[in-house]
């Protein structure tokens, strides 16, 4: 039998099930499409890195002496049958999509297939345990993550597997009925770096951080100025790794008795993996809160519209150092870190008064590791209306906290050069007027104790 493999976000071929069931098929076309309804709202930093990644795959499938990867460019209801039918697949394989907009493409897709007598075949999912799947005692899904942990700790998911070792493959001809287009090699805006891409750079990024990060991860995590993190989030993304990977490698480790116990760092990377886990079943259950708030009541809060200010926040020109830092970040290297995404967020909705939608479109465009759900309801975690809210009368002070987890102010000064000169400017969180106006870095566009206030006060309209 002759089957094609519909690569998404899982670019790799090693601990791909749903690759293995394409190889036990017979012949195999690796495919990946185009689809306009993903690469058009992209911002440059996910483009780019897409496309460093599908070069990946490619020489990794010239490795295994396959003619490359396929790749052609429109809608996956038309692409995908046309290209089974150009290399007569009876059947089409995929790792399940639990996405919005995903589950409807994949619903079209499969009935396109239907028409021609051909077969989607779902096998695995990109994450260890597939939405959906942990539920609580009444059979309903967990809103809250603590239990939600717990009982994805106690599904338990299965083990890694092999990288095929197949040798045959199939491809599309530039010429052929499948209309296949070269892959996507988009430029990089100027000043905007990326990660190394591919399943190699995945691997070689998490043994590195096995040896060298994982011990003190725990406390290191929430320092912006260290590599504490993995940086593996981007990984994940796209697949070049599996988390199910990531969690038996922990298990593995001297010292962390492969379940909860064992070193607070690997019990802490976990939970940080149980927290990707339980947004994107968040997200399968009640897919508007992609876009609408889960706790709907928080839609009556009064916003502002974004303007001027909000401009200033996506440029970092706040005045507020750890702020400007992170969003320089952003648009720097498509990465924050994960404390300082929470200051900038809280500083977006409650010192300026924006609503979070706004913020996460800002970080989606430029994240390289954009997810929708864990980006989407992350920002609902410091805007009070996701699950498990931090209380929206918690108000972030963002000078507080750049002093307490950059206390040093290497991550500030490295992001924001103006104050980078230790001698010039000694306090790197609250530069004086003199000190801003000799090296050209902004005054504060609003005062954060009346921000505060005025927060408080709309929270209280509608309490």
């Amino acid at each position: 039998m002759t089957a094609l493999m519909w690569f998404r976000r899982d670019l790799r071929l090693g601990d791909n099930p749903a690759l293995l069931e394409a190889c036990a098929d017979g012949d195999v076309l690796p495919l990946f499409v185009l689809d306009p309804q993903l690469w058009g709202p992209a911002g440059p930093s996910r483009r780019a890195y897409l496309a460093r990644s599908l070069r990946s795959l490619d020489a990794a499938l010239r490795g295994l002496g396959a003619p490359g990867l396929s790749v052609v460019r429109g809608h996956p209801a038309t692409e995908v049958p046309r290209a089974a039918r150009a290399v007569g697949a009876r059947r089409v394989h995929v790792a399940a999509d639990f996405g919005p907009y995903g589950r409807r493409r994949d619903g079209d897709v499969e009935a396109a297939l239907d028409t021609d007598g051909l077969r989607l075949v779902r096998t695995g999912s990109p994450y260890a345990v597939a939405p959906g799947e942990v539920r609580n005692g009444s059979g309903d899904h967990y809103r809250v993550f603590t239990p939600f942990s717990r009982a994805w700790q106690e599904h338990g998911w299965p083990a890694p597997q092999d990288a095929p070792d197949h040798r045959r493959w199939l491809g599309l001809g530039q010429g052929q009925d499948g209309g296949t287009t070269e892959l996507p090699d988009p430029p990089l805006p100027d000043g905007l770096t990326l990660p190394e891409a591919g399943e190699h750079a995945a691997r070689a990024r998490w043994t590195a951080f096995l040896e060298h990060g994982l011990e003190d991860y725990d406390e290191a995590r929430d320092l912006p100025g260290t590599d504490g993190t993995s940086r593996m989030s981007v990984h994940l993304k796209y697949g070049e790794v599996h988390p199910r990977q990531l969690l038996a490698d922990l298990a593995r480790r001297p010292g962390t008795g492969g379940g909860t116990s064992g070193s607070t760092g690997a019990a802490a990377y976990r939970k940080e993996l149980a927290w990707r886990e339980f947004y994107a079943d968040v997200l399968w259950h009640q897919p508007r809160t992609a876009r609408e708030y889960y706790k709907t009541q928080y839609a009556q809060l009064p916003y502002d519209e974004p303007g001027a200010l909000f401009e200033a926040w996506q440029q970092g020109r706040t005045g507020y150092p750890v702020v400007d830092a992170g969003m320089r970040q952003l648009r720097s290297v498509g990465w924050v870190h994960n404390r300082v995404r929470m200051i900038v967020a809280s500083f977006l909705v409650k010192d300026l008064h924006v609503e979070w939608q706004h913020g996460a479109r800002h970080f989606l465009h430029w994240l390289v590791d954009g997810d929708l759900a864990s980006n989407n309801h992350g920002w609902q975690w410091v805007a009070g209306s996701g699950t498990d809210p931090s209380p929206f009368f918690r108000v972030f002070n963002p000078t507080t906290q750049g002093r307490t987890f950059d206390p040093d102010g290497t991550y500030v000064r490295t992001w924001v050069p103006e104050l980078a000169d230790r001698a010039a400017v000694p306090d790197p969180h609250d530069p004086s007027s003199q000190v801003r106006a000799a090296v050209g870095y902004p005054e504060p566009v609003v005062d954060h104790a009346e921000e505060r206030r005025e927060a408080l006060d709309r929270w209280e309209r509608i309490r």
